[in-house]
């Protein structure tokens, strides 16, 4: 009985990483937020599941913008190939930042700085940064990944270590580094996938060697609500991927900015007040 709960409770934190991980408003602080409704047990557990689930999403980029990311296509010109060579470098430049400081302080990360309230006030700040950011645009001079130089891709990159705090948003933080940056809402937004991919490979493989070494293998049980969870968010990402790049092409992020503030409050009203 206590499996097939997991498993639906795996089926839920899927849909809800597979949804929040790519739009700006915190895969990491959804799914803690969840766990305090819907705990998956063991806790050392569930700080694996909620980390190796983002492999799903990860998968999802991949499959995407294969023939994008594959610098060995046949169907590609000598020179497409080294511009996706050139892209990969600015993608691991822009990674390198927060996974040095990712490794450095994931323990500080996991002991001091998941509680709910901090939650709840990352998301109403960066809820209020979007809305000014939005309210004050600034003007694009980057339209293709291309004209995006390595120094624009370190900067964002710097942006991206502000997601270390749950609740901040990785998409969100380096889609805002986009925008200061001069990237348009569709290239900040592409930037913000291709990043993720050596950054969550990297931040899965080392909460999987942490587990072994503390706690050994996955049970069965566990492996099987793991693979679930992450299948699932592979899916939902599919789509939420597609979802968000149609609707940058037409609106901002205000939207999103507000909903970071309504839900920081209920989350101190639910958990702190009432």
């Amino acid at each position: 009985m206590q499996f097939i709960l997991d498993l639906l409770k795996s089926i839920l934190f899927g849909i809800v990483q597979g949804i929040t991980e790519w739009l700006p408003i915190s895969s990491t602080g959804h799914l803690i937020l969840l766990d305090s409704i819907l705990p998956l047990e063991p806790a050392d557990f569930f700080e694996v599941f909620k980390v190796v689930i983002q492999f799903g999403s990860i998968l999802a980029v991949v499959v995407l913008y294969f023939h994008r990311l594959n610098p060995w296509s046949k169907k590609k010109s000598r020179a497409k190939q080294k511009e996706t060579f050139e892209l990969w470098k600015k993608v691991f430049v822009g990674a390198i930042p927060a996974a040095i400081l990712g490794f450095l302080l994931d323990d500080i990360i996991e002991g001091y700085l998941s509680a709910n309230f901090i939650i709840a006030i990352t998301l109403i700040a960066y809820g209020i940064i979007f809305i000014v950011v939005e309210k004050h645009p600034k003007t694009p001079t980057i339209y293709t990944l291309d004209e995006l130089d390595y120094k624009t891709s370190l900067k964002i990159g710097c942006f991206q270590c502000l997601a270390l705090i749950p609740g901040t948003s990785r998409s969100g933080s380096t889609i805002l580094g986009g925008l200061y940056s001069g990237c348009t809402r569709t290239i900040a937004s592409e930037f913000s996938f291709f990043v993720a991919v050596p950054i969550m490979l990297g931040a899965s493989g080392l909460k999987l060697v942490k587990y072994f070494m503390e706690s050994g293998f996955f049970s069965f049980g566990q492996l099987i609500v793991l693979l679930f969870g992450t299948f699932i968010s592979f899916v939902v990402s599919l789509f939420a991927i597609r979802a968000l790049l149609s609707y940058v092409r037409k609106h901002d992020f205000t939207a999103f900015g507000w909903y970071r503030i309504v839900l920081g409050i209920l989350v101190i009203l639910f958990f702190y007040v009432l």
